[in-house]
């Protein structure tokens, strides 16, 4: 990270993490894909679209602890990868023992909401008994069994942020290919297996978590030599602690703004139609797809601009940001192409009634002009938890995910073309951050970069 060429270290990190990440929205997706084409049972027609209905009412919750695990390991690799840059081995180790200690408090917190808040969620967005049945169970498996999730998020970080990202993209895959191999036996009742429907896709999940926290800790206790995870080194420090959420806490509150968001979505979209929630859950997998390749970029950003940050090297900072954005915004324009391409072949795998498949290809063309400007959003929050600008990561999270968004879909519900119109609310929100984004990034290499031109 410190001596290679800036634009191939980073695709050299980042094209791994993407590989990972674009796995892990597949096997989002074929969660659904299984689920949506579950047959009828007796006296409930269209059960597989309710049941795809039941986990997009759970999927904040599992964006939740997702943006716990990734927001706690960002801040921890951000803040080793500057120790490691500046030769503290034994610093890196206390961070790392940390971020454990943390991953497993958050889980003991989720642990209490399992047994005595997910009834009281979903009864906010939802009266059907049948979906809400549902959702429970899925959300309880999920939830109850986060720990491997959690712990996952930890250590990948630790791999990434010391350049290993081969070894992270080892274990995300294997645990995706877990998950989409267990899918149809566990939802339909194949190979001896009982048929547990929406219980039987939870399963899987967990199943494929669990995987992936078996082979990353195994990775990183015999390939990777600068970290120790050593139990001594787990014993909480205030000022460690302090250290990794002067980072991480953008990192969580991005992530949970897209919780926040898409529990925001299924309130307001319900107030049109059940099928448009369904509709904006799927469209939400599908978009994950180009979301997580430019999440995986960011990724590899925040390691290689705070590692020569930490070295002081002001060209390599300024290749670092330049690169990243230029990739990002290639994968964004790419993943635009593919939706407005293939929005109507990609709606139809999920066997949706024509009302619903009508409504996710019209959410995939309309929300996907939006993406240019999210890559400037994601490339740009990469380099704002590089410099330990927190605060720029949150604004442009705010603006795009909550503050435009939400009140302008909440307005268009009123109109007469709801349907139609609604789903415009999304890249409005993203042009209009990506010009904070903008001026933000600017600010900041005028306070942060721009002086290293001095350092000694």
């Amino acid at each position: 990270m410190g001596t290679d060429k800036i634009s191939s270290v980073l695709l050299k990190m980042g094209i791994p993490v993407i590989l990972s990440m674009v796995l892990q929205a597949m096997y989002n997706i074929v969660d659904s894909m299984f689920v949506a084409r579950m047959p009828d049972t007796p006296g409930i027609e269209h059960t597989g679209e309710l049941a795809v209905n039941a986990l997009t009412l759970s999927f904040p919750i599992q964006m939740l602890i997702i943006a716990f695990g990734i927001g706690t390991g960002v801040g921890m690799g951000a803040m080793l990868s500057r120790q490691l840059g500046s030769g503290d081995k034994k610093g890196a180790s206390r961070t790392a023992g940390n971020g454990i200690f943390l991953a497993i408090v958050i889980y003991l917190i989720f642990l209490v909401f399992a047994f005595a808040g997910i009834r009281p969620y979903l009864l906010t967005q939802s009266r059907d008994e049948v979906v809400l049945g549902m959702a429970q169970d899925y959300l309880f498996i999920c939830t109850a069994l986060g720990m491997f999730s959690l712990l996952f998020s930890i250590f990948e970080k630790m791999l990434q942020s010391t350049g290993k990202t081969i070894y992270s993209t080892v274990a995300q895959v294997c645990g995706a290919l877990t998950n989409i191999v267990m899918d149809p036996i566990m939802i339909y009742g194949l190979l001896g297996f009982p048929r547990l429907g929406v219980k039987g896709a939870a399963y899987a999940t967990v199943l494929g978590q669990a995987v992936s926290f078996i082979i990353a800790i195994v990775l990183q206790i015999t390939r990777n030599r600068e970290i120790s995870i050593s139990l001594k080194y787990w014993k909480p420090n205030l000022h460690i602690i302090g250290g990794i959420y002067s980072i991480g806490v953008s990192a969580i509150i991005m992530q949970a703004l897209m919780s926040f968001m898409t529990y925001g979505v299924n309130i307001i979209f319900g107030r049109v139609s059940a099928s448009a929630v369904t509709a904006y859950g799927i469209f939400y997998k599908i978009q994950q797809f180009v979301y997580f390749a430019g999440f995986g970029l960011r990724d590899s950003i925040t390691p290689l601009v705070s590692y020569n940050y930490g070295k002081g090297s002001y060209k390599r900072v300024r290749e670092g940001v330049k690169w990243g954005m230029i990739d990002t915004t290639v994968v964004m324009i790419i993943g635009v192409v593919i939706l407005e391409l293939f929005a109507h072949p990609l709606a139809q795998i999920f066997g949706l009634t024509a009302g619903t498949e009508h409504l996710c290809v019209l959410a995939m063309r309309i929300i996907a002009t939006g993406f240019i400007f999210a890559g400037i959003n994601i490339a740009s929050q990469g380099v704002f938890q590089a410099l330990m600008s927190g605060n720029s990561s949150l604004i442009v999270s705010f603006l795009r995910l909550l503050v435009i968004p939400l009140p302008l879909a909440y307005a268009f519900t009123f109109l007469n073309n709801a349907t139609d119109v609604m789903w415009w609310a999304f890249p409005i929100g993203e042009a209009v951050a990506a010009l904070a984004a903008v001026l933000l990034l600017k600010r900041i290499y005028r306070l942060k970069v721009e002086p290293m031109k001095d350092w000694k």
